[in-house]
C-alpha cells in the first residue's frame, strides 16, 4: 500500500449506538484500507467488546499519537482516550456519560485535524439528548466543530449518488426556520456549496436553488419569498462567478439533480433536502461540513438505539464518508 495515504480519524460515536459496529464492519473492508490510514478515536474497552460481539477478526492495536497508526497494517488502530469503558455502557439508552465520551471523541479529533496531525476527520454519529444531557450546550457535530474552529458560518451539505444537497437552516423548527432564510444567508450557503463541490473535484458547479414555498411561490401566489429573498440572492451570485439557478419548484429539483442536470441544490431548510437524499440513497447517504478548514463526512444515520449492538447495522454510510473523505484530503495534498 502507498505510504502517502491520508490519515483519517474516524470518531466512535455514541458507544451505546450503531457507532462501535460500524466502524468495524466499515474498516474490515480491506478495499477501504488501500485508499486511506484509520485511526478510530475513542475507547479501546468498547471496540474490543465490539470486536468480540461482532466477531470482526482484524486485531485491535492501541497507539500513542495518530502517526503511529502509519505503521501498522492489517490491524485497527486506537486512539484511546480512555474516558470511558464497556461496563459504563447501557446499550440501546440514552446516558449523559456516553454522550459526554462521544462529544471528546469529535473533539479530539478536530484537534488533530487543526494541528496537521490527520488530513481529514470521519464521524459515527452522535445522539442529540446523550450530547445535552452531558452538558454540552451545542446541539449536534456541525456546531461543535464550528465552535472549535471558530467558523462564523457553516452549512451541511448531504451526498447520496449524483445528489448534493446543501442547507440554508438545519437544526430549527419549520417556523424558526422561515424566518432565518435571508438573502445573505442563502448567499453565504452558495459560496460555501460552490466551494464544497470544488473540493470534490467539480471545476465549475452548476447549483439549483429550491424555492421554499409551494410551486417556488407560484409568481407570488402561493407567497413572496421567492421574488423578495430567494432570486435576489441567486442573482448576486453572478457577480462572484458562481452559476447558480432558480428558485425552482421543491418538488422537482431534486428529481433533475438526480439526473444529473445539476451539479448539487441548495435547500431551504432541513427536511427538504433531507428527505430527497434520504429517500435517494438511505443506507449509503454522506454528511459533509462547509465552511471548516478541516475536512469532515459524516454517516447521514443517527444513533439506532433500536438495533444498537444487535449486528443489524449498515456500514455502507461511514464506507462512503470515509472514501469522500479520503478523496478530498488526496485532493488537498
Amino acid at each position: 500500500m502507498k505510504s502517502d495515504r491520508p490519515l483519517l480519524a474516524i470518531t466512535l460515536g455514541d458507544p451505546a449506538g450503531v457507532g462501535p459496529e460500524v466502524v468495524l464492519k466499515a474498516l474490515r473492508d480491506a478495499s477501504l484500507q488501500e485508499s486511506f490510514v484509520p485511526v478510530v478515536i475513542g475507547s479501546l474497552s468498547v471496540l474490543e467488546k465490539a470486536r468480540q460481539t461482532f466477531r470482526t477478526d482484524m486485531p485491535l492495536v492501541s497507539i500513542p499519537i495518530p502517526g503511529a497508526a502509519r505503521e501498522r497494517q492489517d490491524v485497527v488502530p486506537v486512539l484511546d482516550l480512555m474516558n470511558l469503558r464497556f461496563e459504563e455502557v447501557t446499550i440501546g439508552r440514552v446516558s449523559a456519560q456516553c454522550g459526554r465520551a462521544a462529544v471528546e471523541y469529535v473533539e479530539k479529533a478536530a484537534r488533530l485535524a487543526l494541528a496537521g496531525e490527520v488530513d481529514a476527520v470521519v464521524t459515527a454519529p452522535l445522539n442529540k439528548e446523550a450530547i445535552r444531557l452531558s452538558g454540552c450546550p451545542y446541539p449536534g457535530h456541525t456546531e461543535i466543530l464550528a465552535q472549535l474552529t471558530g467558523s462564523p458560518r457553516v452549512s451541511m451539505m448531504l451526498l447520496a449518488g449524483p445528489l448534493r444537497v446543501a442547507h440554508v437552516t438545519t437544526h430549527l423548527s419549520l417556523r424558526d426556520a422561515i424566518a432565518k432564510i435571508t438573502r445573505d444567508r442563502i448567499l453565504e450557503t452558495l459560496r460555501t456549496a460552490h466551494d464544497g463541490l470544488r473540493r470534490l473535484g467539480i471545476a465549475r458547479p452548476h447549483i439549483a436553488v429550491a424555492g421554499l414555498n409551494p410551486h417556488a411561490g407560484e409568481e407570488g401566489l402561493f407567497g413572496a419569498e421567492e421574488i423578495e429573498i430567494i432570486a435576489p440572492a441567486v442573482a448576486a451570485t453572478a457577480q462572484e462567478g458562481i452559476h447558480a439557478t432558480g428558485p425552482y419548484p421543491p418538488d422537482t429539483v431534486f428529481y433533475r439533480a438526480s439526473r444529473g442536470e445539476f451539479d448539487g441544490v441548495v435547500a431551504m431548510y432541513h427536511d427538504q433536502g433531507h428527505i430527497a437524499v434520504k429517500m435517494y440513497g438511505f443506507d449509503c447517504g454522506v454528511n459533509m461540513t462547509l465552511g471548516l478548514p478541516i475536512i469532515r463526512t459524516s454517516v447521514d444515520h443517527g444513533t439506532a438505539f433500536d438495533i444498537a449492538w444487535q449486528g443489524k447495522a449498515s456500514p455502507e454510510s461511514l464506507k462512503e464518508a470515509a472514501r469522500i473523505a479520503a478523496q478530498m484530503a488526496a485532493a488537498k495534498k
